[in-house]
């Protein structure tokens, strides 16, 4: 687990905590083909510091994992959204919209935007968190050129509010984005311990 993007986090909630704010700066983002336990990587976040956005699609014993990793979340006082099937969704978990495609969501969510028009679509369906990506290149998507620190800025600039950043996160890359803009970051590799 990368120790500067967790002391980048626990100085963003340090800050925040007088102005109430109760979004955690650091967000897994579970992977199925980067990610070999997920309930080890979410049992190894700091407490009350992280959230989680599940992703596992279509994988064997998928609600069984979501169960596990929704406990997880709980004994370690961790936000957890879910991506792609609600069915089985644990009942204090929240939803996660790819590219903030989907129904409005009644409880808290989470989504993945990759331009302007997608952030406009999220604040629509009313999600709390987007995150605007990829910021940099990322093993998620080999070879695909990441958007860079200050078209990352502009876009969430022009937002009117700020964004959470994703794509190739680590604890040297997230202090090139801007603190006014950036409310919080989601990683896959640097918060794996």
């Amino acid at each position: 687990m990368d120790a500067k993007l967790v002391a980048w986090g626990r100085s963003v909630k340090s800050r925040r905590r007088w102005q109430g704010e109760k979004v955690p700066p650091l967000w897994l983002f579970t992977d199925a083909v980067r990610m070999a336990d997920v309930a080890a990587a979410v049992a190894a976040l700091p407490r009350g510091l992280c959230g989680v956005v599940f992703r596992h699609d279509g994988v064997p014993g998928r609600a069984a994992l979501l169960g596990r990793v929704a406990r997880l979340c709980r004994q370690r006082r961790l936000s957890l959204c879910v991506a792609g099937a609600q069915a089985g969704r644990p009942a204090r978990a929240g939803v996660h919209l790819r590219g903030a495609q989907g129904p409005k969501p009644r409880r808290f969510a989470t989504a993945s935007a990759h331009g302007a028009a997608d952030l406009v679509r999220a604040r629509r369906r009313g999600v709390a968190l987007p995150f605007l990506s990829p910021v940099f290149p990322t093993m998620s998507h080999p070879g695909a050129k990441g958007l860079g620190a200050l078209r990352w800025a502009a876009i969430a600039r022009r937002n009117g509010r700020p964004v959470a950043a994703l794509g190739g996160i680590d604890g040297g890359t997230v202090r090139r984005l801007p603190r006014a803009w950036c409310r919080a970051v989601g990683a896959i590799t640097a918060l794996v311990a």
